[in-house]
């Protein structure tokens, strides 16, 4: 139509401007006395063309229309569009000499990754949830607290009850409240009643009123406690970059138990009185509302029964949400489902979506063949009335929205804490697929089967809707399908997750990677279940909280993986020697080399059998090795092994493969470590040469190497070349890896050093004492690195009053952070 009426203008604009201009022009009188006859004819013939053009712009519209149409009902299928499959496993990569340290991870890294985590960016929420409250400036809001939903009932009583036991009034605004003891109060009550949502409603009050931190955690297991604490303290300022979660988790509790500013917790789904109580703070400002179904809560804090909706309550519910006005037809729909506000709310949204009344809606109730969805209950049964209610609703959800058939069971064998968005998008590989995605999670939220977080960046599903679908799941025999999808979603997911240095930027993706394949693992019912593929996510979790420090956490889980994938797969499957190997990697990071060293000795022997002598896994087993006796003191054992590694990479890899020159460097610091600097110092600083041009300056195994050249020439007397080289690798290591690496750390350790044996104490002691400083808070008391930083400083302590002319003295029983 556009097209047509800019040919009709033109042609009218032509005809006037020769009339316009004909004087100036000078056109003959003969041309103008045609032109005014046939003004007309030419005008309906310039109609005439604009409207054919007019209706084939048209046909054309209609015709992308309809394939516009069809496009959009082909993102409806049936089945998700493009579930990921589960990645190929990476080739072995040896992970090198990080900060000098000569970290013994050999090739058995499962993924390779480079892709940082992607969000949705300028995504509409869904229109029934409104968008997140206005905060205060400076205001932290750290967790995934709920959305209001529709039909919300304020349950004003209860709220102010909850307020009354935390020795406050509902928020309304902010003020100190000073030090004295903390107020703790549990709420518990029939699944399903609306606990969380209670608890939602003090955390949404206390927002609105400015508090400057509310905090919601998941504390249904001891690591949700943990990472969401941790991820509190980040919020707060007060976590180091590597912290593991524990510690990360202390100083959020320490800053809690310290804080006069009002401050709200919140711990959702408490199972265990003993694990939240030890991480409440005794002392402070801070307020600590407890959810929960473990009703020993209310014998230890402050109790509030959170009791179903009354009927004037429900019959509000009912009415707020679906917009009918038929008290009776509510009451006798509220009792049928016992007043309970979850059953209520999927009522609600099949009436809404059906255009049902109360009595129809109870009549497609009644017929409901549940035997059909869920085997007999054992154990805790459902409210009543609940399960049909849900799963009437589910039904009904996939019938209008196919893509709910295997969305839902995927987010039901997922963590009932929440499902980030990011993970999500390997739902769908279209062009816009994040705001596809959106849109089905959107429509699906309609239903009430899931909710968003506040900033819409998690989806949520009560944890009654999730049992009810793995119920009917394992009724029909897919459980194990929707087990394998989800690890097919957690696979894409964690080809996102970076390997090496960058891990430590990306803790937040591995907590949610290892809380998510947590979740995975306990729906595991049988072997059939724990897939290859599922013990692949394990084994990644562990080596990633090994990369991190987190070492409480990270051997636990491999010795699990390893146990599993022997049972699973087999003692001689490479997978399983894998994990052998990266099982005797962490118990060598926890300096527990009587486990360590046999475990190696043992993979060693069965890759040579299995894969064969020259196989890069075999390789970095027997690098391995040579390391773990280096690091017990059997030179005599780990020098022979050492070289015929290297020789062997040369030959299999070349000499400039990066694995090839991580034994190049292993070799010398053996040398040096026996003394014999006259083959050390020519084989590293070729080695540095050779990783500048292969890897550049500033990669980290660069700076490694260039903190192992540094020792050496320090080792060798040669302080002029040694301090300038420290200098410079600690320079660069604040810049690349952060300050509180622990390479960073090493190198500042290794930088007193050298001041030391310079004999300047006045730089080497204070740089000795921050370091221990910055050792026991980053990596803690015993971790092996602040030990050596300790010894250090008792050594050099005694001669802080030495003559003013100079001290020096070579101290042979030294240990090097290398």
């Amino acid at each position: 139509m556009t097209i047509a009426a800019i040919v009709v203008l033109t042609g009218l604009l032509a005809v006037g401007l020769v009339g316009f201009f004909a004087d100036p022009l000078h056109l003959p009188p003969q041309l103008l006395q045609v032109l005014d006859q046939r003004a007309s004819v030419v005008s309906m013939f310039i109609g005439a063309a604009g409207l054919v053009v007019a209706v084939v712009a048209l046909l054309l519209q209609l015709r992308v229309d309809a394939r516009q149409t069809a496009f959009q009902s082909s993102t409806t299928a049936p089945a998700v569009p493009n579930v990921p499959q589960t990645p190929p496993a990476a080739s072995p990569v040896q992970r090198n000499a990080s900060g000098g340290e000569q970290r013994a991870y050999g090739g058995d890294h499962i993924e390779s990754h480079h892709n940082l985590i992607e969000k949705a960016v300028g995504v509409e929420h869904h229109h029934h949830y409104p968008p997140p409250p206005e905060r205060a400036p400076g205001q932290i809001v750290e967790g995934d607290i709920p959305q209001r939903p529709p039909g919300f009932q304020p349950r004003e009583q209860l709220l102010q009850r909850l307020a009354d036991l935390l020795g406050d009034q509902i928020p309304a605004k902010y003020a100190d409240a000073g030090g004295g003891a903390v107020a703790i109060c549990a709420m518990a009550g029939t699944p399903g009643a609306g606990k969380t949502m209670l608890a939602a409603s003090y955390a949404w009050a206390c927002q609105a009123a400015g508090w400057p931190v509310v905090a919601w955690i998941a504390a249904e297991t001891t690591d949700q406690i943990l990472t969401g604490l941790a991820g509190l303290a980040d919020r707060l300022g007060e976590r180091h970059s590597d912290d593991d979660a524990a510690a990360a988790a202390e100083r959020a509790k320490a800053w809690l138990a310290a804080t006069t500013r009002p401050t709200l917790l919140v711990f959702d789904n408490a199972t265990d009185v003993g694990t939240v109580r030890s991480w409440c703070p005794a002392t402070g400002a801070t307020r600590v509302v407890i959810t929960t179904r473990n009703r020993a809560f209310l014998r230890a804090y402050q109790p509030l029964e959170v009791e179903v909706f009354t009927p004037a309550q429900a019959a509000d519910f009912l009415h707020d949400w679906t917009g009918l006005t038929d008290p009776d037809g509510a009451e006798a729909l509220a009792a049928e489902l016992g007043h309970l506000p979850l059953a209520l709310a999927q009522a609600a949204a099949v009436i809404v979506r059906l255009r049902l009344g109360y009595t129809g809606y109870l009549d497609l109730l009644g017929g409901f063949a549940i035997g059909d969805y869920l085997s007999a209950q054992s154990g805790d049964a459902y409210p009543s009335g609940t399960a049909q209610a849900i799963l009437l609703s589910v039904t009904q959800a996939e019938a209008a929205l196919p893509v709910a058939r295997q969305v839902l069971p995927i987010l039901a064998v997922l963590s009932p804490a929440g499902v980030p968005a990011p993970m999500l998008n390997g739902l769908n590989n279209h062009e816009n697929s994040q705001v596809q995605i959106r849109q089905m999670l959107a429509d699906l939220a309609d239903t009430s089967l899931i909710t968003f977080n506040e900033d819409g960046t998690a989806v949520l599903m009560h944890r009654l809707v999730r049992r009810v679908l793995r119920e009917r799941a394992a009724h029909q025999g897919d459980l194990d399908a929707a087990i394998s999808q989800a690890t097919a979603l957690l696979h894409a997911f964690n080809t996102t997750v970076p390997e090496g240095h960058q891990l430590w930027k990306a803790r937040t993706a591995v907590e949610m990677l290892v809380e998510q394949t947590d979740t995975l693992y306990r729906h595991v019912h049988n072997d059939n279940a724990l897939t290859a593929d599922l013990l692949q996510l394990r084994a990644a979790c562990g080596r990633y909280l090994d990369e991190l420090a987190d070492l409480a956490r990270a051997i636990p889980l491999l010795e699990r993986t390893l146990v599993d994938r022997e049972r699973v797969l087999g003692p001689d499957h490479p997978d399983t020697l894998a994990s052998r190997n990266n099982l005797a990697n962490a118990y060598k990071s926890a300096g527990d080399l009587t486990r360590a060293v046999p475990l190696y000795e043992r993979t060693l022997v069965d890759r040579e059998r299995v894969l064969g002598a020259d196989h890069p896994s075999t390789l970095a087993s027997r690098n391995n090795l040579a390391y773990a006796y280096e690091a017990a003191g059997d030179l005599i054992r780990a020098i022979p092994l050492l070289e015929r590694t290297l020789v062997d990479r040369e030959r299999v890899l070349g000499p400039d493969h990066p694995d090839t020159l991580a034994s190049r460097n292993n070799l010398a610091n053996a040398y040096k470590s026996a003394g014999d600097l006259t083959r050390t110092i020519p084989l590293l600083e070729r080695t540095l040469v050779d990783r500048e041009r292969v890897l550049g300056p500033d990669h980290p195994d660069t700076l490694a190497y260039r903190n192992n050249l540094a020792n050496a020439y320090e080792a060798a007397g040669d302080l002029t070349r040694a301090i300038p080289l420290l200098e410079r690798t600690l320079v660069d290591r604040e810049r690349v890896l952060g300050a509180d690496h622990p390479s960073t750390l090493a190198s500042r350790n290794n930088l007193a050093n050298a001041y030391e044996a310079a004999g300047d104490l006045t730089r080497a002691i204070p740089l000795y004492e921050r370091t221990l400083n910055e050792s026991e808070r980053v990596l803690g008391p015993d971790h092996p690195t602040t030990r050596v930083v300790r010894g250090n400083l008792e050594i050099v302590q005694p001669y802080t009053r030495a003559s003013s002319g100079g001290w020096r003295r070579w101290l042979p029983g030294r240990l090097w952070s290398r």
